[in-house]
């Protein structure tokens, strides 16, 4: 199982608005970017728009970012886009063997790691924000031209 890929394509929407801020930036010109289908771009932006992270009106076409990017933690994002369902990153199988040590113990013993390891993680996420993402972008841009 892995993170959604809801995360980064709000991540990619997110940059790709900062990055395009004057041009026209609609569903359909971002899913063109991500290369998928303008629904998808709109439910993840509806997810986006309610955590705040984006402006969208309806009947008017295009969207832009509601806040600083300096001020948009990847962590902001992972959360708005629901990435993992709460404390759930990493799932521990169901039904172990009551009759074997391992079996007993197995849930609780690795249920506190997998906790520390998603603490460890979201702590990283909110110390990088969407301006460290359009940075990263533009140094390759320049690079690659």
């Amino acid at each position: 199982m892995s993170i959604s890929s809801r995360f980064s394509v709000g991540i990619h929407i997110l940059a790709l608005l900062e990055i395009n801020k004057s041009g026209l930036n609609t569903s359909e010109n971002i899913a063109t970017s991500v290369n998928t289908n303008p629904v998808v771009i709109r439910k993840i932006m509806r997810m986006l728009k309610k955590a705040g992270l984006v402006d969208v009106q309806p009947g008017v076409a295009g969207a832009k970012l509601a806040r600083d990017i300096s001020k948009l933690t990847l962590l902001d994002v992972y959360r708005a886009v629901n990435a993992v369902q709460e404390d759930e990153l990493f799932s521990v199988h169901d039904n172990p063997n009551p009759d074997c040590p391992v079996g007993r113990n197995i849930q609780e013993s690795v249920e506190i790691q997998f906790s520390a390891a998603q603490r460890d993680l979201e702590k990283e996420l909110e110390n990088r924000t969407i301006k460290d993402v359009v940075h990263d972008i533009s140094d390759k841009e320049q690079v690659n031209n």
